[in-house]
């Protein structure tokens, strides 16, 4: 089983510590909206490598990190064979960074003390933008498919039947960064004829989890939650399908992106990204767990997080650490 590390520092305080390299950056022709350590020379919207071989790093151990999820211990024991896959491949030492939230993976990301990560939707254009991280690959099915859906939860009872309906009603959004917990619903659900923080109090429940346990027990009315998750937890048993009632849900959206730090030595990066590719999900943890994928997909962060940045842009968000901080 692979190593657990918990990794803690501010996010503030990391950006002041790595303040210092942007100067190895001054020249940057086009940066975009990358923080001033990186610069995108190619216009990909993610870093590109140090120019400087020195400023390449090839760790022995690398360190992997899975977005924050609502029992980290359960995570940890489901990625035990992607991470001994990913050291037979790349040769390496793996230690598993165990997230307690979205702006400790981008810290870790950003002061190099995490290679490898899998960064929620929404906070997935903060680690590229703040800490360098290029995005390559997503969860998928055998056909290439792959995506969640926002959908809006109430219980079976509510007479919450249409999106209009939860006008002065108490409803659950996970957090500000959040892409199906907040931000999106921010951008889609005044068409649908409701205003958050406007028409509903918006509540932060912290995770979609949360969320979900909060309407089957009566602490919401309803709540925006990804599809994916609430999908897992019912196949573990963590709530009866029976008790809620989907009111509404989008087109799909892309899911959790799987990156790499930019100045990881190119055979390095190929060799993880062999690994993500070569990986058999067919009677692992990993597939049992997240039912109906069987490989990784190849992605970049310009296509298939164009809605995402679409959505961010018209709720004002910037890719700032206080506005990652403020989760």
């Amino acid at each position: 089983m692979p190593k657990v590390i918990i990794l803690g520092a501010g996010l503030l305080t990391a950006f002041a510590m790595t303040a210092g390299s942007a100067l190895a950056q001054e020249e940057c022709a086009n940066r975009g909206t990358l923080d001033v350590m990186y610069c995108d020379a190619d216009g990909d919207l993610v870093a590109d490598a140090p120019t400087d071989p020195s400023e390449l790093i090839d760790p022995d151990t690398l360190v992997f990190a899975y977005t924050p999820v609502e029992d980290p211990a359960i995570y940890e024991d489901i990625w035990t064979p992607f991470i001994e896959h990913l050291e037979e491949v790349t040769g390496k030492d793996v230690q598993f960074f165990a997230v307690q939230s979205n702006s400790a993976e981008v810290e870790a990301m950003r002061s190099g003390r995490l290679h490898i990560a899998g960064f929620s939707t929404g906070p997935t254009p903060f680690a590229v933008n703040l800490a360098g991280v290029e995005p390559f690959a997503i969860m998928g099915a055998e056909d290439g498919q792959f995506g969640y859906k926002l959908q809006v939860y109430t219980q079976a009872d509510s007479d919450i039947k249409e999106m209009a309906d939860l006008a002065g009603k108490r409803v659950a959004h996970t957090s500000p960064t959040s892409n199906s917990g907040n931000q999106a619903p921010r951008a889609l659900f005044p068409d649908l004829g409701v205003v958050p923080d406007q028409d509903y109090e918006v509540i932060y429940s912290g995770s979609h989890d949360q969320s979900m346990l909060g309407v089957v027990a009566g602490d919401y009315d309803a709540a925006p939650v990804a599809s994916e998750v609430v999908d897992r937890m019912a196949e573990r048993g963590l709530y009866d399908p029976a008790d809620v009632r989907i009111v509404w849900e989008s087109d799909p959206f892309p899911t959790t992106s799987y990156g790499v730090a930019y100045n990881l030595a190119p055979e390095l990066k190929e060799k993880i990204k062999e690994a993500f590719f070569s990986f058999d999900f067919a009677g692992t943890a990993l597939g049992e767990e997240f039912s109906g994928v069987t490989k990784f997909v190849p992605i970049t962060y310009k296509d298939q997080w164009a809605v995402i940045r679409q959505i961010q842009s018209a709720n004002g968000v910037e890719y700032t650490p206080q506005g990652l901080a403020a989760e």
